[in-house]
Formats: structure tokens, C-alpha cells, sequence
């Protein structure tokens, strides 16, 4: 199903500015002065500008400059906003669960994810007549579906229903009054692009950075184990294990700046300082830092101390992950500062990680119909002993396994936009939610319902398009 605002955008992008100047941040494109897309994607060097430019737009604002990272981590009790004010309160509204349909942060995930969208469309739409290699066009097919279905993945768990649009488009009429589409049929678009991607895509890039056999394997055996079929999800998230990724021996070089794409990193938004006149870069270090801590910080994202005190002594991760201010604040250090304008930030966004593979499998194995404690304990354990932890798991119960994973995952992906989803997976966020503010000071009068699963429509979407229904509980 499509619609109004959607095909809005659209239309933005068959202008020029696609490919240069309407994104901050869209690495190695081809500048375009007149040329609109009905007369461009010809040849072989113009679909590669195009599908440079859809990883491009990943950097945007709402989606991993920040939008999609906070949306899945702030709601949480893993982080919080130190000051809900800042940035006219939007990440706050988050923290507080008072989002309004006009958030910016909402909106920008929205306007945003589906600028990429359409992009990811034209590039499919246009590729099929060129004249190319086709192992190279079909990897270039299969990196676009991976995109799309990475993006639609990101809509269906913040938004529910989201609109779903599978082709170009070249006429807004098309799209008035069509409202939105059902979760269901949006999760199966999600894994039919996901299982041509892996048809399509190589086990190595033949460029640093894009999507891989690894990366579909990884998002779709996620996808699956959102949607409880876990033994599909084990046959898919074993393949992984054979790809060559590792763990790093030490936490510390993980988002070490220096190391980036690194043997753990499956997917990772590419970010750079110092490149184009600092335009490269990305905001996720100055926003994400503590108030004062660096020019112009903001205080959003930063780990709870609650949730810094879940780390032992010997835990690497305590040090390599997260900091500690002299004033009891904790800070992340999974984005660092790599030049002098903390705007120019250089840290890549992690999306899929080897560990998160582990762990995941481990969920599926000890949810699973017939299930495998055994293999649940070894997959937790080699998240556990790289972090320097000593002693084995050593339990066959199914509800203390899921709270070990559960904890592993707080240690290990703190601040990069899974706590959120992982509490709504297993249906514990408003268990788990509810205590967390009935014990925190500030928060105590807040309680949250089935409502607050997700956010809102942002209301520019409604206002364009009344067919456009907002979710339950929003203005």
C-alpha cells in the first residue's frame, strides 16, 4: 500500500538533488546538475552513483546519524536523555514515553527511512536493461533488496502498519487514500527481499562496507526471530557462523576508529572526519556525549547508572563500552571523538554484529520447540568469556537462560539501538519498563501500556494523507 506523503518524497527524489545535495551526508556521489533519473541509470557507472547514493542516505538524521539508534535504545532502561529539554524535548519525550505526533526525531525515521526506500526502488526498477556484468548487477540488485528490507525492518518495529511501497514511483496520484499496510504483509515483503539478497550477494564485498551474503543472513535470521520461527532462524543463523567472522580478543578494539570494519562488524553505516569539508561525518558523538563534556553535547543516549552497574569488575566491556564522569555520570564509547569538531564525528554505526549472531542463535535454541541447553550455554559463553568472563554457564532452565541472554545483550549492545526491540520481542518492555519506574527517581508517575509499543505517525504524514490512520493512544 502506498500514499500521498510517501509519493511526496518521491517526487523530491527524481530531482537532481538525489544524488548530490539533499542528503548532509551521502559518501562518493556523482554531482548532478539536470539530470533527473528518467534520463540517468544508463550505464554501469550511474547505477553504481545511484546505489552509492542509497547507502548515503543511511546517514541521514533519522535513520543511523541518530534517529534509528535512540528510537530503539532510549525508550529502555538501558539510556536516558540527561536533559529531556534539550533539542526542543524530542529525545526527552522519548525518555518520558510523551511523544506527540509532531516529534522530530519520528518524523526525520520516517521522512527519512523512505527517502531510502525509494531510492533502493528506482535503483531495482532501473538496473535490469544495462548493459553490465551480471554478477556485478546482481550483486548490485541484491544490495539494494537488502537495504529495502533492512529499511522496512526499522518502520514495522517503530511505527506497526507502515505503508509499503515496492516500486518507483513517478506519480503522487497513485498514492492518495491508500493508507497503511498490515505488520504481517510488510514482515513478508521484509523476507522475500531478504531471500533473494541472499541468493544474490557474495560472501565478500567487491567494495569496503556494503551488504554481504553475511549481512542478509544475519537481518533475516533477526527478522525470524522476531517473528518466533526459530527454527528457521537457527538454519539461517548457523550459516553465519561459517562466513569468517570472529570476535575480537579484545572489547576495546571493536569501536576502536582506527579499526573499523573489523572481522566482528557484519554491517556498519560508514561514517568520516575530515572529508568534504567535514560534511562526512557524524553528530552521534556530540549529541551522545554528557552535557559540558565536549562543545555543544547534548546528553541523549547516554547508559543509565543502573545499567553500568550491571558490569562486574572483571567485565573488559565496563571500560571499552562505557565511562565513567567524576561527577557519576556514564558516558559511550562506542562513539569517539576522531577530530577537533565534535560534529565531525568519524565512528561508525554498528547495525549487525558477530556477537549479536551468537546470541541471537542462543534465544533461538532455547525457545525453540525442541530445545538445546547445551548449545544455549556455548554460544552465551563466547560472548561472556571474550568479555573476560571466567565462570561457564551452568543451567538447563529455560527462564534463567533467558534472563542470561537478556543481560548479555544489555552488556554487549548498550547504546547502539537494540534494547528497546529486544523488550518488545519478548514481550517483557512493559514488565520491565513499569519496575524500572517505579525504582527510578524522576520517573516514578510514568507507567506505560500496549499503546506505547509504538510511536506515532508523525502528523505531517496524516495532514498529507487522512487516510493515514494514527496508532492508538496519539493525538
Amino acid at each position: 500500500m502506498k500514499n500521498k506523503y510517501v509519493g511526496r518524497w518521491v517526487m523530491m527524489l527524481i530531482l537532481p538533488c538525489l544524488l548530490a545535495a539533499c542528503s548532509e551526508n551521502v559518501l562518493d556521489l556523482v554531482p548532478v546538475t539536470q539530470r533527473t533519473v528518467t534520463n540517468f541509470y544508463n550505464n554501469e557507472s550511474q547505477i553504481n552513483a545511484g546505489v552509492n547514493g542509497a547507502y548515503g542516505l543511511l546517514q541521514r538524521q533519522g535513520q543511523y546519524g541518530s534517529g534509528l539508534i535512540v528510537l530503539g535504545e532510549i525508550p529502555s532502561d538501558n539510556t536516558y536523555s540527561e536533559v529531556p529539554a534539550n533539542d526542543g524535548g524530542n529525545y526527552g519525550q522519548l525518555d518520558l514515553f510523551s511523544t506527540i505526533a509532531l516529534n522530530t526525531v519520528v518524523n526525520s525515521a520516517w521522512t527519512h527511512t523512505y527517502r531510502g526506500i525509494q531510492q533502493c526502488n528506482v535503483i531495482l526498477n532501473r538496473i535490469e536493461p544495462v548493459m553490465m556484468d551480471e554478477t556485478i548487477k546482481n550483486h548490485r540488485r541484491g544490495e539494494m533488496l537488502f537495504l529495502r528490507a533492512l529499511s522496512y525492518f526499522n518502520l514495522v518495529r517503530v511505527f506497526g502498519d507502515v505503508p509499503l511501497v515496492i516500486n518507483e514511483t513517478t506519480n503522487v496520484n497513485e498514492y492518495f487514500g491508500q493508507g497503511r499496510t498490515p505488520r504481517a504483509e510488510v514482515y513478508r515483503q521484509i523476507l522475500s527481499d531478504l531471500a533473494e539478497s541472499v541468493a544474490l550477494l557474495p560472501p565478500n564485498a567487491d567494495r569496503q562496507a556494503r551488504a554481504t551474503l553475511g549481512a542478509a543472513l544475519a537481518l533475516q535470521g533477526k527478522v525470524l526471530l522476531t517473528l518466533r520461527q526459530y527454527d528457521e532462524a537457527i538454519v539461517v543463523l548457523n550459516q553465519v557462523l561459517s562466513l569468517g567472522y570472529r570476535l575480537l580478543p579484545d572489547p576495546e578494539d571493536v569501536f576502536d576508529p582506527s579499526n573499523k570494519n573489523n572481522q566482528e562488524m557484519i554491517f556498519s553505516v560508514q561514517f568520516a572526519s575530515g572529508v568534504n569539508g567535514n560534511t562526512e561525518g557524524s553528530l552521534a558523538f556530540q549529541l551522545f556525549s554528557p552535557s559540558g563534556s565536549v562543545g555543544g553535547a547534548k546528553g541523549h543516549n547516554l547508559p543509565t547508572r543502573e545499567m553500568y552497574e550491571l558490569y562486574s569488575q572483571q567485565d573488559l566491556r565496563r571500560q571499552a563500552y562505557v565511562g565513567l564522569r567524576n561527577n557519576g555520570v556514564v558516558f559511550t564509547r562506542k562513539f569517539r571523538q576522531t577530530s577537533n569538531d565534535p560534529v565531525d564525528g568519524g565512528s561508525n554505526v554498528a547495525v549487525l554484529r558477530y556477537p549479536d549472531v551468537l546470541l541471537m542463535l542462543a534465544e533461538c535454541y532455547n525457545e525453540a520447540p525442541n530445545r538445546n541447553p547445551a548449545r544455549v550455554a556455548e554460544l552465551l559463553d563466547q560472548v561472556r568469556f571474550r568479555a573476560g568472563l571466567t565462570s561457564p554457564t551452568n543451567t538447563t532452565d529455560q527462564s534463567t537462560l533467558r534472563e542470561a541472554i537478556s543481560l548479555e545483550r544489555r552488556l554487549e549492545f548498550v547504546g547502539e539501538g537494540h534494547r528497546w526491540f529486544d523488550l518488545i520481542r519478548t514481550d517483557r518492555a512493559i514488565e520491565v519498563m513499569n519496575a524500572y519506574f517505579s525504582r527510578t527517581p524522576g520517573f516514578q508517575n510514568i507507567r506505560i501500556n500496549a499503546n506505547h509499543l509504538v510511536q506515532p505517525i508523525p502528523q505531517s504524514q496524516i495532514n498529507a494523507d487522512p487516510a493515514t490512520l494514527q496508532n492508538t493512544g496519539y493525538n
